[in-house]
């Protein structure tokens, strides 16, 4: 075994468990998905596995020199600096003198294909979706003995999904990607660790990814009806012990052993799973007042072979008008969002008075220091506690999680955070970008209406064409052509 849970049971803090005696394997040259609800943990696993947590009680062992390599989320501060090489160079404890074509080949996978300047060009020039691409092939080029991914086809658009499924598929050693995107893992996974919110234990199951979903509900649905029958047979018992007490005398040890069987019996009864709970439909109410144009693009700037180019265009965005921004990573679709959502772009005017509603994929319009509460009474003109809390909960955000800083939460936590601030805001103009990363699969077609149903004006970018696919779009501005 390359990988050992042995009991193993970890906390955040006082009463915030999130595993409890938990034992799983992993074989080398396993390749499994590490499936679970938001903010069940799985990056927990992922830090546990690393040695960057410890567990509170429990062994974790790992075959002795086994290599790990793992791909952040966002690229720290201090590499915004750095070169393409200096960046990948700094992947590896000693200095690698044929880095370069490394390099090339690595970028093939992550389909971020350069030029002749590539090693040089600074980490920072990249656009958001590319610097992602860039950690997942930080970790792709140590070739480690266990290559743990988080989400890796978020800012992944069909061609690079393509690369990266056919660079795991032939991958000799140990992968564990965390993802929900099915169709993906479907093509190389053999197997699912399913860590269960509710029960903090982790689920081993073998087969692919969508056998193994249905094996999770039939085995729901055994358990359930095991469940019902034993507890029919516990209220009898109870219904008939009652009744022997009653009867006082030698009865009453009659009851007494119905008691210790019904006792015998409640035990019996399986923890059973809560499976994934999906947020409820909901709508963003649009800014009433609002009429007329609501925003307005003239010219906008895109990136070709690294220059900054001008281009016109004639776009008048009014109510129940939805636009799609299209282009290829670091062609600056974020960037032109950005510029829109801040007032700062000379080419797009907003209306005066409009509300503005901007969703980011890096959750930077997020103050992470504060809590959920304060963060959604702040998008709040009314301040009513009692409605703020009514929303939170129909994004699954409940009890103590109000009152939990926004960067303890987990990215598929933050990104409902968000959303329901939006729901909160009732925004005139709404800017989304990349709105399904890190979003559980279940929710994904549940924001997808809400986002059809929008009323307000819309600017939206996703390389998601099957959520894309349930939004009706009104207009296409393709910043390539």
């Amino acid at each position: 075994m390359l990988i050992r849970f042995e009991d193993v049971s970890f906390e955040y803090g006082i009463n915030k468990p999130i595993l409890n005696e938990v034992s799983f394997s992993v074989r080398r040259g396993g390749k499994l998905t590490l499936m679970g609800q938001n903010g069940a943990g799985k990056s927990t696993i992922f830090s546990l596995i690393t040695g960057e947590a410890n567990p509170n009680d429990g062994r974790i062992l790992l075959t002795s020199g086994a290599t790990i390599a793992t791909a952040r989320q966002v690229v720290a501060r201090e590499d915004a600096g750095l070169t393409v090489r200096e960046f990948f160079q700094k992947c590896f404890k000693e200095k690698v003198y044929d880095i370069d074509p490394r390099i090339d080949d690595v970028l093939e996978v992550v389909n971020l294909k350069g030029h002749e300047k590539m090693h040089e060009r600074l980490i920072k020039s990249f656009s958001g979706g590319q610097q992602a691409r860039l950690l997942l092939a930080s970790a792709i080029i140590q070739n480690p003995d266990i290559l743990l991914l988080d989400e890796p086809t978020n800012n992944l658009d069909k061609a690079g999904i393509a690369h990266l499924t056919e660079f795991l598929i032939n991958y000799k050693k140990t992968v564990i990607v965390i993802s929900h995107d099915a169709e993906f893992l479907n093509k190389f996974t053999h197997g699912v660790l399913y860590l269960d919110v509710y029960t903090k234990k982790i689920e081993q199951y073998v087969g692919d990814y969508l056998d193994v979903m249905k094996d999770i509900l039939i085995r729901i649905e055994k358990e359930n009806r095991k469940n019902a029958q034993l507890e029919k047979v516990i209220q009898d018992n109870k219904d008939k012990a009652n009744f022997f007490a009653m009867k006082g005398g030698q009865m009453r040890l009659v009851a007494k052993k119905m008691r210790d069987k019904v006792e015998e019996l409640e035990e019996e009864i399986v923890d059973v799973r809560k499976e994934d709970k999906t947020i409820r439909p909901f709508v963003i109410p649009a800014q009433p007042e609002v009429i007329g144009n609501i925003l307005e693009i003239n010219s906008y700037n895109t990136v070709k072979n690294h220059k900054v180019v001008a281009r016109k265009t004639n776009i008048v965005l009014k109510k129940r008008t939805h636009l799609l921004l299209t282009g290829p990573n670091g062609i600056g679709k974020s960037t032109l969002l950005e510029a829109i959502a801040s007032g700062k772009s000379k080419g797009a005017i907003i209306s005066e008075g409009v509300r503005v509603g901007y969703y980011r994929q890096d959750f930077s319009t997020l103050n992470f220091e504060d809590t959920v509460l304060k963060s959604l009474l702040d998008a709040s003109k009314e301040h009513i506690e009692e409605n703020i809390r009514r929303t939170a909960a129909s994004f699954l955000i409940t009890g103590d999680m109000v009152h939990t800083k926004i960067g303890k939460l987990s990215e598929g936590q933050k990104g409902l955070v968000a959303f329901a601030r939006l729901v909160i805001q009732k925004p005139g103009l709404l800017i989304l970008d990349e709105p399904t990363n890190h979003i559980n699969f279940r929710h994904i077609p549940v924001i997808a209406e809400a986002l059809n149903k929008y009323e307000g004006a819309m600017v939206i970018v996703s390389h998601v064409p099957e959520f894309l696919a349930k939004i009706r779009i009104d207009e296409t501005l393709d910043l390539e052509k």
